[in-house]
């Protein structure tokens, strides 16, 4: 029989509630009344309270009331909308074919957002973790119910017409968690995400939604090994395969080898590049569990990870449904301290430009006024500590693991006075507690550094990697026999021993880019800071990838590559073919490459992307012809075209004298645009404003 609780009555919402107090008035007396008053959650489902959560109201907003039982008024979750009511018996019924049971009914449902895909590497081990989350989540008392989103790979998108949907998809990515659900009504949220575009996809959803949220990625995978005829050991990563293929002078054998050992394991790629930047900087947000940024995808101590996520998230849940704790929500956890907390972070590690670009993305989504001029701001202050590949060879995501991982880089910008170590995480602790705890660099009450971490903690920061090749998760346990604690000239420097004063990457404006545009200063060799030189402009990736091979760039020139931003591309394709082959023809430390689209994580060498305004939008990079004058000045952090004004108003009008084919390209693209693409091109900003869709330009407010 279906309970009274489940079925609910005829009568209104608020007669309900109040006959809900006077029983528990009746039963316990005026002080239990007082003691047992109904959270803000429980009025806002009795429809006493008309505005809640404070911050963003999330869909299913019209929940019908589950009455009281043995006269106490139980948690209200947003899935009662789907599983209390008389009206909601053909749902409930839906449900029980799900698997679901009359004692499941009135536990907080928890989506768990998985990212699977046998296309990706990141993400070919990530079939089952949904089910150990699962099964977490429901040993806790809550009830687990799993979908899939997509997960597309740039490096096998890479370099062909795929990568016009690599950033498109990420928005794709939000709205299809967005749609799951709200359309269900899930209390909760646990994102598995990894790799480029899904962590930041499924970001943009939590942001939206606002419903208790934690984050946990698949982790990156060992880096590759090959050993040399005299005995030596060279460190490899994908970058590697793709430099050396492009490079006549590296052997058919050669590659061949490098290619099969480059990526050894699943997980994302060894380096920090996009995937692993964007996995670390959830944790600096507050989103993720320490660790998770940096834990190798194949060790046995990352599934110990994701059984600590399924607790936590329903702990959150409880907090906020139950105690109305909406300190817990991911809008009160990344505020604009943690966005700029976060954004240090990157800087300070050298992270993939790209997170630039996600990471105001996602500060749009939540609301945030966190824009370049904060970043710009930061990367003048913040230092550079740590130099991992593709910066250098000598360093992988496992070797900053093994230095205390992301909270060690944290806490040395703490110990420099560079963070706001207030802010909150989904462990429901500060910044400053997780520092105190984890920092394995972090002098004790003895003095000595790392004292005060717990063995535990020490043991994981130890996870190694086991050099064997596999696509199973969780399937090793090897450890270091000792952490990398060395400050002045190991993995993570001291601000003291720093590889620059100011960051691994930097924001330059000009009249070339008016809003900005991003160089990752921490792949760029000092000799080239500076440099001027004349523009050899190309409207497509493609005739830049045919011009740099066919030995139209020489020393000195500065290659311009237009019409490939948000709108203009569409999709924003990442150029890290121009500039692997750049490298590859020996003109790393002797060119410039400067584009309105943007740079893989592997990118390296100086590499200026993200150009706002996008030639699409009008910027003067569509202006630029071959011959002209770029200056580009890091340190000032200033780039320009030597044009007139005169001149360039000149330009720009024989530009809009084209009418509809003015902003375009003007040459023809064999490239085929798909009605998908075509809508995505006509809503999105330029990469200054995360490349995010404006509405506005629909009429929607």
């Amino acid at each position: 029989m279906v309970s009274e609780a489940l079925l609910g009555s005829g009568t209104t919402a608020r007669d309900r509630a109040g006959a809900a107090l006077e029983r528990l008035s009746a039963s316990q007396g005026q002080e239990a009344k007082r003691r047992q008053k109904p959270t803000r959650a429980t009025l806002w489902q009795h429809g006493v309270v008309k505005r809640w959560p404070p911050l963003r109201p999330a869909p299913c907003d019209a929940v019908p009331v589950r009455l009281p039982e043995k006269e106490s008024l139980m948690p209200q979750y947003r899935s009662a909308t789907s599983t209390h009511g008389r009206n909601m018996a053909g749902a409930r019924a839906l449900w029980r074919a799900t698997g679901v049971k009359d004692s499941d009914f009135g536990k907080p449902i928890i989506a768990i957002a998985n990212s699977f895909t046998q296309f990706v590497p990141g993400h070919v081990g990530l079939r089952d973790v949904g089910r150990l989350v699962a099964t977490e989540i429901e040993a806790a008392g809550g009830l687990a119910k799993e979908f899939n989103t997509i997960a597309v790979d740039d490096g096998i998108a890479m370099g062909h017409d795929g990568m016009l949907y690599s950033l498109p998809s990420r928005d794709l990515i939000a709205d299809s968690v967005e749609y799951m659900v709200s359309a269900h009504c899930a209390d909760a949220l646990v994102c598995i995400s990894n790799c480029d575009k899904i962590t930041p996809g499924m970001l943009m959803a939590a942001m939206r939604l606002n419903i208790p949220a934690i984050f946990i990625s698949g982790g990156p995978m060992e880096s590759g090994k090959m050993t040399a005829a005299d005995g030596t050991t060279r460190k490899l990563d994908l970058i590697d395969a793709m430099m050396d293929a492009a490079d006549p002078t590296v052997t058919d054998e050669t590659i061949s080898a490098i290619e099969r050992l480059a990526c050894p394991t699943c997980g994302s790629c060894s380096g920090m590049f996009t995937a692993n930047s964007m996995n670390c900087l959830t944790e600096a947000l507050g989103l993720a569990l320490p660790m998770n940024g940096t834990l190798l995808a194949t060790h046995a101590d990352r599934g110990e990870l994701f059984k600590r996520v399924g607790h936590q998230i329903v702990e959150i849940t409880r907090a906020y449904y139950e105690h109305d704790d909406d300190s817990v929500l991911p809008r009160s956890i990344a505020t604009k301290a943690a966005f700029e907390n976060a954004m240090s972070l990157d800087i300070a590690m050298g992270g993939s430009t790209n997170t630039v670009l996600h990471l105001l993305a996602a500060a749009q989504e939540a609301e945030v006024d966190f824009t370049m001029a904060d970043i710009d701001r930061l990367s003048r202050k913040v230092p550079h500590l740590a130099k991992v590949a593709p910066s250098t060879n000598l360093y992988h995501i496992e070797d900053v693991h093994r230095a205390g991982g992301i909270i060690g880089i944290l806490g040395e910008l703490d110990r420099g006075g560079l963070l706001e170590t207030s802010t909150t995480n989904v462990l429901r602790t500060t910044l400053g507690d997780e520092l105190a705890a984890y920092d394995v660099a972090r002098p004790g009450p003895d003095g000595v550094p790392g004292s005060q971490v717990g063995e535990e903690i020490r043991t994981g920061y130890l996870a190694a990697p086991a050099g064997v090749r596999t696509t199973e998760m969780f399937s090793q346990a090897s450890r270091w026999e000792s952490l990398d604690t060395d400050r002045a000239a190991g993995c993570i420097r001291d601000i003291e021993h720093a590889y620059s004063a100011d960051g691994g990457l930097a924001v330059l404006f000009g009249n070339i880019a008016e809003k900005g545009c991003i160089v990752k200063t921490a792949g760029v060799d000092e000799s080239i800071l500076t440099f001027s030189g004349p523009a050899v402009v190309f409207e497509s990736q493609e005739d830049a990838v045919a011009g740099i091979l066919g030995k139209r760039v020489s020393s000195g020139d500065v290659v311009i590559i237009s019409h490939e931003g948000p709108r203009g591309g569409p999709g924003m394709q990442e150029m890290l073919y121009p500039t692997t082959y750049i490298k590859s023809m020996h003109l790393g430390k002797e060119c410039a490459l400067l584009t309105d689209g943007r740079f893989s994580g592997g990118t390296s060498g100086l590499s200026i992307g993200h150009v706002s305004p996008e030639a699409a939008a009008g910027g003067l990079i569509g202006l630029v012809r071959s011959g002209d004058i770029i200056d580009i000045d890091i340190p000032r952090r200033s780039i320009s075209v030597r044009l007139s004004d005169e001149e360039i108003e000149r330009r720009r009008a024989e530009e809009e004298a084209r009418g509809e084919d003015a902003w375009t390209p003007h040459v023809d693209r064999p490239r085929k645009v798909s009605a998908a693409l075509r809508a995505y091109a006509m809503l999105a900003t330029s990469a200054d404003l995360g490349a995010v869709r404006d509405l506005k330009r629909l009429g929607v407010k």
